[in-house]
């Protein structure tokens, strides 16, 4: 797949994994609308972006909005990557419910839908033969679910189990949804979890090799990122 010349709609591309997406696919040629979770948040957004998104996971009403809008423009989307999330740490007896809640609807729920409401626009690429792909990072966590993240756990096993299915459904349509798995990033997300306090992950994988290792795979038609493959 080239990269050049192509739409892409970046969730979250305010953050680590969002930023160096933005660099690197606009260093490639692509055209980018990314997202910010807020207006505050939205400062972080490259200047150089294709358009600049107000787009709250948390908020269903945002995600309706941002689809109609996108929907209504009835530009394709070539590829929807999702670098946004959420984490909490703390055993499942204290945390709280609207913790548990607000990580399943961000990291799994929220995404989810986004992606389902903007398949005309994805459906639009294939069919002139774009190649159109839908990049999650569902995290080692959803191979291996740990003690002490029972919340985060199920969220991100939430959204490796929908990405599995809808890669199935979609095939037909000529369109990819890839999950990736990486290993432990220093992304900075540990530091800014919503509950509890991180625990000792030790050194984890650079945000631009992770990075460069997903646009490898969207590249190269790859169907599947586990975290062997980092």
């Amino acid at each position: 797949m080239q990269l050049a010349g192509k739409h892409f709609l970046l969730v979250g591309a305010s953050g680590a994994f969002g930023s160096e997406f933005a660099s690197r696919l606009g260093a490639a040629g692509a055209r980018v609308s990314g997202t910010a979770s807020s207006p505050e948040s939205s400062v972080r957004l490259a200047a150089d972006l294709n358009q600049r998104l107000i787009l709250d996971l948390a908020n269903p009403a945002s995600i309706k909005a941002v689809s109609d809008y996108l929907l209504a423009s009835a530009e394709p989307i070539d590829g929807i990557i999702l670098a946004s999330g959420l984490v909490a740490f703390g055993s499942m007896a204290e945390t709280p419910p609207e913790v548990s809640k607000l990580l399943i609807q961000v990291n799994a729920l929220g995404q989810m839908n986004l992606v389902a409401g903007l398949m005309p626009l994805l459906i639009q690429s294939a069919e002139v033969g774009n190649q159109p792909f839908v990049l999650s990072i569902s995290g080692v966590i959803s191979e291996m679910p740990m003690a002490g993240l029972a919340a985060y756990s199920a969220s991100k096993t939430a959204l490796h189990g929908y990405s599995v299915a809808a890669a199935k459904e979609l095939k037909k349509t000529g369109i990819r949804w890839i999950d990736a798995r990486p290993p432990h990033t220093e992304s900075g997300l540990a530091s800014r979890a919503v509950f509890g306090t991180a625990p000792n992950f030790g050194a984890g994988k650079s945000v631009a090799q992770v990075v460069d290792r997903m646009l490898t795979a969207i590249t190269n038609d790859e169907k599947d990122l586990p975290s062997s493959a980092f």
